[in-house]
């Protein structure tokens, strides 16, 4: 069995769902686990939603029209007769948005985040379900907060592994005595009290990891808008080339390090029962793409690059002067932790400390002003941190020419440099 996993942009249009199809024909007679995104960008556009309801900086009725609208055209793209049921389908999603908004704001931010942003996977995966059933390719739509069973921590659900792969195991094994090909949606799961959450932004890579384990999968493959994993990003770096194999220990490393190819969370499944990844091209679908897997080293080993804008360098220091030692390096980890901001970068000398992070906007101004309780704060922002894998001097001379560096960090084989955008 094959775990395929489908990004917004491979299903961003009605044109891409027809490609989608054309892919799973290339596939008709093996079993398959399909686990797609929301369409296009509309989590962004669902994001939008719980803002303007939840800051009331928006009007609600137009970013939910705006979402409405977007599938509704991709519906009519697919040539659906008026009167599918696929049309109520989406409709019912809108109306259950609209359920959770007059429960009011009680529950918090993460709470209604999860409820409304999950409404674009579910979307997806029944108009995608109702399009090859009515295409001659017969699948079993199966809602993931079935079988991928969380706690309660909205927005980051942490996984129940004994009872998920219980559940997966058992309805998935009884819906493919029916259909060959399972239809579920990436990034969400469900509560024991029947509340949905998601597991992170970008988190459908994870939820097809979570599956490949469960079922001792053959091979789990992730169709992307590239050939496969690429050295670097082309938008910041025109030499980039394509990895021919990368071994779990350098995958980890570049997702960990924000390499947006895969989600970070995707490779320790896999590894821990040596299941293989590949990553092909969803526009060259007969391509072998990159595979990641148990291999000593990376092929061709050449430098890699990730590139991380948007970032803030924090300078944490006590107000007396002091060193910033054991006890108070406990505190300042301990307040990252509680805001759920991630480390990118951490250096530290006798009275100060420096963290590099995404600069959020939701996140990143509570985290200043709860260490200003203790300590004192200074940051710079509109930064980029760059992460060089397998580096040469030469690379890093090249990528720092002419650049106003603010911090650098070297290990054996990886450099990280915090420099000023532009």
């Amino acid at each position: 069995m094959k775990i395929f996993k489908f990004g917004g942009a491979s299903v961003k249009d009605a044109e891409s769902v027809k490609n989608v199809a054309a892919i799973l024909s290339l596939f008709k007679n093996e079993p398959l686990v399909v686990v797609i995104s929301a369409m296009g960008k509309s989590t962004n556009a669902l994001e939008k939603v719980v803002n303007a309801f939840y800051y009331k900086k928006q009007d609600v009725k137009e970013a939910i029209t705006e979402v409405k609208d977007f599938h509704f055209k991709i519906l009519d793209g697919l040539g659906f007769r008026t009167d599918h049921k696929i049309f109520q389908q989406v409709e019912n999603a809108f109306t259950e948005i609209e359920w959770v908004m007059e429960d009011g704001i009680a529950k918090g931010y993460a709470f209604i985040y999860d409820q409304i942003v999950s409404q674009g996977e579910l979307m997806s995966t029944k108009i995608m379900s109702a399009y090859l059933n009515e295409n001659g390719f017969s699948n079993q739509w199966l809602d993931a907060r079935d079988i991928i069973q969380t706690d309660n921590t909205y927005r980051e659900g942490q996984i129940n592994w004994t009872l998920t792969e219980s559940l997966v195991r058992n309805k998935i094994t009884e819906l493919q005595k029916k259909d060959k090909i399972i239809l579920t949606q990436g990034f969400i799961g469900g509560t024991s009290e029947n509340f949905t959450t998601t597991l992170g932004r970008e988190g459908s890579d994870y939820t097809a990891a979570i599956l490949s384990y469960c079922l001792n999968a053959e091979e789990m493959v992730v169709w992307k808008d590239v050939p496969g994993v690429l050295s670097a990003d082309p938008k910041y770096y025109t030499d980039a080339v394509k990895l021919q194999e990368v071994s779990y220990l350098d995958a980890i490393e570049l997702t960990y390090y924000g390499a947006t190819v895969i989600h970070p969370k995707t490779i320790k499944p896999l590894e821990n029962k040596n299941i293989p990844l590949r990553v092909r091209s969803f526009l060259a679908p007969k391509e072998i793409g990159t595979s990641i897997g148990n291999y000593t080293s990376t092929k061709p080993l050449v430098p890699c690059f990730i590139f991380k804008a948007n970032q803030i360098l924090l300078s944490i220091s006590a107000k007396d002067f002091s060193f910033v030692a054991e006890d108070a390096l406990s505190k300042i980890f301990k307040t990252f932790a509680d805001h759920k901001v991630k480390i990118n970068l951490m250096q530290n000398s006798a009275i100060s400390f420096s963290v590099c992070a995404d600069n959020d906007p939701f996140k990143i101004p509570g985290l200043i002003d709860e260490l200003h309780k203790d300590f004192k704060v200074l940051y710079n922002d509109n930064l980029r941190l760059v992460t060089v894998r397998h580096y040469y001097q030469s690379t890093i001379d090249k990528l720092t020419k002419d650049k106003t560096i603010l911090l650098e960090q070297r290990s054996r084989h990886t450099a990280q440099v915090v420099m000023k955008e532009g």
